[in-house]
């Protein structure tokens, strides 16, 4: 897990109070990270706060216009985004790279999503020699694998994860592939009603994680969300909040996603917006 440190607090606290200056809810904000506990993550933290946001508001916002126009545009590529992949030396690679760079449309790290951004981090995306080795790996435990379990992040970004599903299907036909979305509306967040709108449904099984939270929180996970990432032969998270919530608990896990804040550059020591692969055992 990526525990949290002081500025995380800050910009945790930060992000509430620019959404309502009630000083009652803020107090129980900063309540709940004094109280934190050593392992609890940001995914957690905001899963917390949200439940106390709607008791006292009502429903947050539920971002179904900023999701609908991230898969939409992202549909509405796809035909040219596959054409690509098919030209390329090799394909499941380049899918799996525009797949990382999906994670650009992200509501929760960025204030704000922007189109010609993200189109040019598609363009641009590419591979260093620490991915390609990662990759080798990745190939290597797909072909001794019989389950595949992809953890989803964002909305238009799991239009590309469905492409990269397909290629990855056609390298591996007799994969089983599992992907798991959010058990509930949080941020530009995939759903499984999303997942379905991005014809995710044709390529694999969807599951839920059981909750409206933006991350992989084992003790909230459904009993079959458990099982799931418990028997999986190969798992592929995608996200900050996931890599967040599941990294260093001992599972076998390939993450990619990009460095959108301030404690991913830190950590990794790299630009904004750069991408990472990484295999943890």
């Amino acid at each position: 897990m990526m525990f949290i440190n002081e500025n995380c607090v800050k910009c945790l606290y930060n992000r509430q109070a620019a959404i309502t200056e009630d000083k009652d809810y803020l107090a129980e904000i900063r309540t709940i990270l004094e109280k934190r506990g050593e392992t609890d993550t940001a995914p957690y933290m905001v899963y917390l706060f949200n439940q106390v946001y709607e008791k006292r508001f009502g429903k947050k916002y539920s971002y179904e216009k900023e999701k609908k126009e991230c898969n939409d545009l992202l549909l509405s590529m796809q035909e040219e985004i596959r054409e690509q992949i098919r030209r390329s030396e090799e394909p499941l690679e380049k899918a799996l790279s525009f797949a990382r760079v999906g994670n650009y449309m992200d509501y929760g790290a960025l204030k704000n999503v922007d189109t010609e951004t993200f189109l040019n981090l598609l363009s641009g995306a590419a591979w260093t020699e620490a991915d390609h080795k990662v990759f080798q790996t990745f190939l290597k435990e797909c072909e001794d694998a019989a389950s595949f379990l992809l953890i989803a992040d964002n909305c238009g970004e799991i239009v590309l994860d469905k492409i990269f599903i397909e290629f990855l299907k056609d390298r591996f036909p007799e994969l089983r592939v599992t992907v798991m979305v959010r058990g509930g509306r949080v941020l530009n967040d995939v759903t499984k009603e999303d997942a379905v709108y991005a014809g995710i449904d044709k390529v694999a099984h969807i599951i839920t994680n059981g909750r409206p939270v933006s991350g992989t929180v084992y003790h909230l996970l459904s009993e079959e969300a458990q099982d799931i990432l418990e028997n999986a032969d190969v798992i592929l998270s995608k996200g900050q909040g996931n890599y967040e919530s599941l990294s260093r608990q001992g599972r076998h896990i390939f993450y990619a996603f990009l460095c959108k804040c301030e404690l991913f550059i830190h950590k990794f020591q790299v630009p904004k917006f750069t991408g990472m692969f990484i295999e943890e055992r």
